[in-house]
């Protein structure tokens, strides 16, 4: 008789993380800065619902990604609802069904969590930290160009160093797969590998529907082709006369001048095989990359025909940024990824309770980070004693009252990276003091975005 053993069970569910308080902390502030320089751009937040009906949602999703949502009963109804899978078609079901009076151009941004079922071992989350931005209601290459922009700052802001925006049209590579004759179900096939640069799995699509060795090439070429001007020129004499060629070049054309003009030339590359892998894109659309992440940060698009699906033609473009894999990204000496603003302690006697209590909440208005902490003992309230305890060396500043030899209006200041100097001062003197020497010692115990004064 075998016996066998059971694989150890995973304590969390594959593909979810909990983010400790350092990487919180991190991703917050990333967040914060991204969130900021898109509201300067006039974007205001919008909160989708966690979850949707599916029956309604549905009508925004293609079948692969259907097939990744994560359903549930609602006991309440017995209809099937699903975990978001995608905040774009959340919004435009929102615009549709929601804001019909609503005045053109909606500019919208988000900070969401997304939901996609994964195998396991494929290198893919199944729980997504998004920040995105949707433009709905105007159409015209300026405003393709805005939101490449727009994506470009961010991943400046973010401190990203080196990265290229991959640009291409849909319609170029739409419009190769009708001339190639394929059926429609394995156009969506050949659209899935192209999407994911699968050439091997094209390759087989075009010769098991006998595609023309001169068609098979060029739609093989295409998804290698990446460049500049370059490209362009190439895909004009690919399109020849025919307008429905033509037409996505000459968008793609207009785009990019926009953004040499505003001087980003130098992050982007033209593919005119870039084809995303959502179903409801039909015009521009981008992805970002950088050499420290093996896939995309984010990326995005113009969707015209997205909310039409729920009732109400809008054209629209938008795009998200893989807060995870930016993070990932970023380089330890980034700016929003510096080390975490150490607090500032106030330590006091029961007696001296409410004393302590006024000064953290002094320092707080004053931008610090305070932690108040109550001792038991006059003991306590020594420096050799302060030695001893691990939690104040990770203090920025340690601030003691009613310890020996001071008044009621004194504290002694304390700084770990001084061996626990303490020097004396008045408590009215206290904000100063820390923004000199705290700051001076290479700390930093301020609330984010705070200025102490």
């Amino acid at each position: 008789m075998h016996s066998t053993v059971n694989a150890p069970r995973s304590l969390i569910p594959i593909g979810a993380a909990a983010l400790l308080p350092d990487t919180a902390e991190h991703v917050r502030r990333l967040e914060e800065v991204l969130l900021g320089r898109i509201g300067q751009w006039g974007y205001r937040e919008i909160i989708p619902p966690t979850f949707e009906y599916l029956d309604v949602l549905s009508a925004g999703l293609a079948p692969p990604v259907l097939e990744k949502c994560f359903k549930f009963a609602d006991w309440t109804t017995g209809r099937i609802l699903v975990l978001r899978p995608d905040v774009t078609a959340q919004i435009a079901r929102i615009v549709a069904m929601g804001m019909g009076g609503a005045e053109l151009p909606l500019r919208f941004c988000y900070r969401s969590t997304v939901f996609r079922y994964e195998p396991e071992h494929v290198g893919r989350d199944r729980e997504i930290f998004q920040i995105g931005v949707e433009l709905i209601g105007v159409d015209g290459p300026h405003f393709d160009a805005e939101l490449l922009l727009l994506l470009v700052e961010l991943m400046k802001a973010a401190g990203l160093p080196d990265f290229t925006v991959s640009l291409g049209h849909v319609g170029f590579y739409q419009r190769l797969l009708v001339q190639s004759g394929l059926s429609p179900e394995k156009r969506r096939e050949a659209e899935y590998a192209a999407a994911h640069k699968d050439l091997p799995r094209l390759e087989q699509v075009l010769a098991q529907e006998r595609v023309s060795r001169r068609l098979a090439r060029t739609l093989l070429e295409t998804l290698e082709r990446c460049g500049r001007d370059d490209v362009l020129e190439w895909g004009r004499r690919i399109a020849g006369r025919d307008p429905a060629l033509r037409e996505p070049l000459d968008r793609l054309a207009s785009v990019y001048r926009f953004l040499i003009k505003a001087g980003c030339g130098n992050h982007v590359v033209l593919d005119l095989g870039e084809f995303r892998g959502f179903d409801y894109y039909d015009g521009v659309v981008f992805d970002v990359f950088t050499d420290t992440v093996g896939r995309e940060l984010g990326g995005g698009g113009r969707y015209n025909h997205l909310i039409g699906r729920f009732g109400r033609d809008l054209p629209s473009t938008g795009f998200a940024v893989d807060i995870d894999r930016l993070f990932a990204a970023m380089r330890p000496g980034d700016g929003s990824q510096k080390t975490a603003r150490l607090p500032v302690v106030v330590l006091s006697a029961p007696r001296q309770y409410q004393a302590a209590w006024k000064l953290a909440q002094r320092l707080r208005a004053s931008g610090w980070t305070v932690v108040q902490d109550t001792v038991l003992s006059a003991e306590a309230l020594q420096i050799r004693h302060l030695r001893k305890q691990r939690r104040y060396i990770s203090a920025s500043a340690i601030v003691m009252l009613g310890a020996d030899g001071l008044s009621k209006t004194e504290a002694f200041v304390a700084l770990p990276g001084q061996s626990f100097r303490a020097s004396k001062v008045q408590q009215g003197d206290l904000p100063s003091v820390l923004h000199t020497s705290v700051l001076s010692e290479g700390a930093d115990g301020r609330a984010p975005g705070s200025r102490p004064s």
